[in-house]
């Protein structure tokens, strides 16, 4: 089953040049389809999603290795768009696939790593500095690209949710993962609460529901918003709002997001890391951009990290050489 969700709808003015066309290519989970709206975005493209189901993935990811042409669903037909952004292993033959039907059409980016025998099907790959290969066709920015924008933290600041009013400072953002090694949060937690003003605190969908509680139960002692998973999401807002942000080190877009805000990010790390994500937080440990979360708040400062206009001013840079000469450009 397919679905296309419009992500940007609203017309040009009619003196503007006709905006980008893009394809977003994931299996919809939240950590893929993220990062490549947020790239759309700052693209300007009229957008659209498309899902693409596991089953279906592993019968094209079969032909795609024996040499035939992956049967591309209805919906992913002619006019080809400018651009096509894909994340995940269940899109990749099926980006190779609308490549080779496509030719110089689209623009076809793939973010992370596609694995061999992959990765010189694409025009383009993003990989994050602690993961992945390296090459002309490959851009590498430390953090990910994410929807954290200046302009939609800045909005949120000026114009705050009415759920935030009664929220004193300072103002603790919990931004919690999930997976095992997270046991030591509340304690943590509550080590916190003489410091704290009040908390704002969001699970994932990764999040176990008793983590969750306990940690929902020790935020409430002090004066708190926590998201039940009902109505609009405040995540941006809460990220915007806090004065401080605690953040399970198990995700790297959630890391990623924080950095966005320029406000300290406090990293509660999980028992045990896989290697690369333990390169990805020892480089920022480095940089003095994210420090260990041990029960109290800390003050510094840091410039806003942006990795999305990077990546997009990048792949708006190639695109462009790509319609002149049908190559990406290095």
């Amino acid at each position: 089953m397919t679905a296309w969700r419009p992500i940007l709808s609203d017309p040009p003015a009619p003196t503007a040049a006709p905006p980008l066309t893009a394809w977003i290519l994931t299996d919809g989970k939240a950590g893929d389809v993220g990062p490549c709206i947020g790239l759309a975005e700052a693209l300007g493209a009229r957008t659209r999603c498309h899902v693409v189901p596991r089953e279906r993935s592993r019968l094209a990811k079969l032909a795609d290795l024996a040499g035939w042409p992956a049967a591309l669903p209805d919906d992913l037909a002619p006019p080809w768009p400018d651009l096509v952004l894909a994340c995940g292993a269940p899109a990749v033959p099926f980006a190779r696939a609308i490549k080779r039907r496509a030719g110089r059409r689209s623009f076809v980016v793939f973010l992370r790593d596609p694995r061999p025998p992959h990765r010189g099907a694409f025009d383009m790959l993003w990989m994050p500095a602690h993961d992945g290969p390296r090459g002309p066709d490959v851009v590498v920015t430390e953090t990910s690209p994410h929807r954290i924008a200046p302009a939609l933290l800045a909005r949120h600041r000026t114009r705050p949710p009415a759920w935030a009013e009664a929220l004193p400072g300072p103002r603790v953002a919990v931004i919690v993962g999930g997976g095992p090694g997270l046991d030591a949060l509340p304690d943590r937690l509550e080590r916190l609460l003489p410091e704290a003003g009040s908390f704002m605190m969001t699970p994932s969908r990764r999040t176990d529901p008793a983590l969750a509680a306990r940690i929902a139960a020790i935020v409430a002692r002090r004066p708190a918003f926590v998201w039940t998973g009902e109505g609009d999401n405040p995540y941006p807002a809460m990220l915007a709002l806090a004065d401080a942000i605690v953040v399970t080190g198990d995700s790297h877009n959630m890391v990623s997001e924080a950095l966005a805000t320029g406000r300290p990010v406090l990293v509660h790390e999980p028992a045990t890391l896989r290697d690369k994500f333990r390169r990805f937080l020892d480089g920022l440990y480095a940089q003095g951009l994210i420090r260990p979360f041990e029960g109290r708040l800390e003050s510094y400062t840091y410039e806003a990290l942006d990795s999305t206009k990077v990546v997009a001013d990048e792949i708006a840079r190639r695109l462009e050489a790509f319609r002149t000469t049908g190559r990406g450009g290095a």
